[in-house]
């Protein structure tokens, strides 16, 4: 069972600062760089990535002083009132409300605290892999500054949408609102018990899907287990034992995952017609006419479950890989769920790199992957100097995600786009308190 609770969230004091937020919240810190975070600070000295981002690129640990002055500037924050902390334990309601494809979403969370789980022992589960580096640069920050300061994104499934009905109707006027990179945020404290009851209660028997944010969660569980080593047993109920998750249920309108892309350099004396031969072994190769690279991808979500879309630079030209069978891994990965061997980018990985192009025609040594979101942005990447190739992956779509989670699998790196990413600063959680 899914234990969340109410907590006394730490927020920018809307008295100070006003009910927009736009200059102190900020984008996730792992979509931030150096130049990202300059602009952000040059629109509010206060704001959130002066705290939540220490270190840049934040994909290893940064040098301890770092964190310390990350840990004062939020203990400064709190003393002169730039940040205030809830007068009654809330869960939080958050909308984010945005244009994707001409089209308008809302995508309607909420924030809690979520008891700690390892994978695998109870009801939380991972989807996607993890690297040492990112957790030991959040783990440095957390130690510091004693906060869950970015949420974890996750999801539930509530098909007949008892959480939603257990908010009421009207949620009124936002506490606090902020517009980051067009997409408009809103966001409100609920500190009435029968509510926070009824929503408790709501969430309570469903499992948890982490979205985005595993090295975040990852690095609460190292937290812990730092803190039980380092100062002995903790309560059950001690904050520790929880982190800051934003929850969305799957079937929210406004829950929309993108691909992410891979654009793979080529040598120069690449044999297109030997590579797609060997694909052809596994996947039906359709040369597509007079195709482009959104029309490809926009295409691939209609198809054969499993289908890929290829833009190869030399020759020039888009195909349309179809699988011939539909556990098109059987025999690849055996030792994979099913669940995972039906996977387009499982598939890519395995067969396509790693079968073909490395052993074949990069040498023996790995491919050199880009990770692009924008169809057109990989075919002209791939189309470049040096020339190279563009995979067109489909969104995995929900049931797939949650039938790889819940085999005990997680999927490639960088499967999974949730999009709008979520906005850091809008509540802060505290671990010791």
């Amino acid at each position: 069972m899914a234990d969340i609770r109410p907590f006394r969230g730490i927020r920018y004091d809307t008295r100070k600062f006003g009910a927009d937020l736009s200059a102190q919240i900020a984008p996730p810190y792992d979509v931030l760089t150096a130049a990202d975070k300059t602009a952000l600070l040059a629109r509010s000295d206060r704001n959130i990535v002066a705290v939540d981002l220490p270190h840049v690129p934040p994909k290893t640990a940064g040098p301890d002083a770092v964190y310390a002055e990350a840990a004062e500037r939020l203990s400064a924050w709190r003393a002169d009132g730039t940040l205030c902390t809830e007068t009654a334990p809330a869960v939080y309601r958050y909308h984010q409300t945005f244009t994707h494809a001409g089209r308008t979403f809302t995508r309607r969370m909420l924030a809690v605290r979520l008891r700690l789980e390892r994978y695998g022992e109870g009801s939380i589960f991972p989807h996607e892999q993890t690297f040492p580096g990112p957790r030991a640069d959040r783990l440095k920050l957390m130690q510091t500054t004693r906060c869950n300061l970015s949420p974890v994104f996750a999801m539930y499934t509530d098909p007949q949408g008892k959480v939603a009905a257990a908010w009421g109707d009207s949620a009124g006027e936002p506490d606090a609102t902020g517009t980051i990179d067009g997409v408009t945020n809103e966001f409100w404290a609920v500190t009435d018990s029968a509510i926070l009851a009824k929503v408790t209660a709501a969430v309570a028997d469903r499992n948890i899907y982490i979205a985005d944010g595993h090295h975040r969660y990852e690095t609460s569980l190292a937290y812990r287990d730092w803190l039980i080593e380092t100062s002995g047993p903790i309560p059950a109920d001690h904050p520790v034992n929880f982190l800051l998750v934003v929850l969305c249920a799957m079937e929210d309108a406004g829950l929309l995952v993108l691909p992410t892309h891979r654009v793979v350099e080529l040598p120069s004396a690449f044999d297109a017609a030997d590579f797609l031969a060997r694909v052809g072994e596994y996947f039906a190769v359709s040369h597509v006419e007079d195709a482009d690279a959104d029309r490809l991808a926009e295409s691939l979500e209609t198809k054969t479950a499993g289908t890929l879309g290829l833009y190869l630079h030399n020759p020039k030209g888009f195909h349309l890989l179809e699988p011939r069978r539909p556990d098109v891994l059987e025999t690849l990965a055996p030792q994979r769920k099913p669940a995972w061997r039906k996977l387009a980018v499982a598939a890519l990985h395995r067969c396509l790199i790693e079968e073909i192009l490395e052993p074949h025609h990069l040498g023996g040594g790995p491919a050199e992957i880009r990770y692009v979101k924008d169809a057109r942005v990989a075919v002209e990447a791939a189309a470049g100097p040096g020339g190279g190739a563009a995979f067109l992956l489909p969104p995995i779509e929900l049931a797939e995600m949650r039938a790889v989670c819940e085999a005990g699998e997680v999927t490639p790196q960088k499967s999974t786009y949730f999009f709008p990413k979520m906005a850091t600063g809008l509540v802060v959680n505290p671990l010791d308190d």
